[in-house]
């Protein structure tokens, strides 16, 4: 009987917290059902291409076939600037942010475990999805313009940098 109980409980949050997936924005974000309300997930942990930067409609593509129409499990850790909730996802018990990493369809972020920073460096050895690319243009320079054609330009010191928005962006 208490081994029942223990089951429940261990397996009770998780149940609480398992939604259809509807729609799919890109590879590193989507939309679930919850009851008669949507709600907005950003995967914890990592950063996908955008949806028009090179790489960005793969990388939605793989979080699709992953996701798509099935039961996702979650657990929010913080609510982004945009209002989503960012989590840990599951779907039909795979991480999600894990597979994108080890697919090469998205970066780690620098908070990440060492296990997914591993991963992000096999995939990155082995050229696999974005990594294939010469010069693959992290999500977060695109979002701020550094791949629209802004001159790279060399410190006294030799450090490259960008005028992006008024202020230096290193490392172009």
């Amino acid at each position: 009987m208490r081994i029942l109980l223990a089951t429940f409980l261990l397996l009770a949050p998780l149940a609480a917290y398992a939604h259809q997936v509807v729609s799919v924005a890109d590879g590193d974000s989507m939309t679930l059902q919850v009851g008669r309300n949507r709600i907005k997930l950003r995967l914890a942990d990592i950063d996908a291409p955008e949806i028009r930067q090179a790489f960005g409609p793969q990388a939605r593509q793989s979080l699709h076939q992953l996701c798509a129409g099935t039961d996702v499990q979650y657990n929010t850790r913080a609510t982004d600037r945009f209002g989503r909730s960012v989590a840990a996802v599951r779907c039909n018990g795979i991480d999600a942010g894990r597979a994108q990493v080890e697919r090469g369809m998205a970066w780690t972020s620098a908070r990440s475990n060492r296990e997914l920073k591993a991963l992000e460096a096999i995939a990155r050895n082995n050229r696999t999805g974005l990594w294939s690319a010469a010069n693959p243009v992290p999500p977060w320079r695109f979002r701020h313009g550094a791949s629209r054609g802004a001159a790279c330009h060399v410190g006294p010191r030799g450090g490259r940098y960008q005028w992006i928005g008024g202020r230096k962006a290193y490392g172009c």
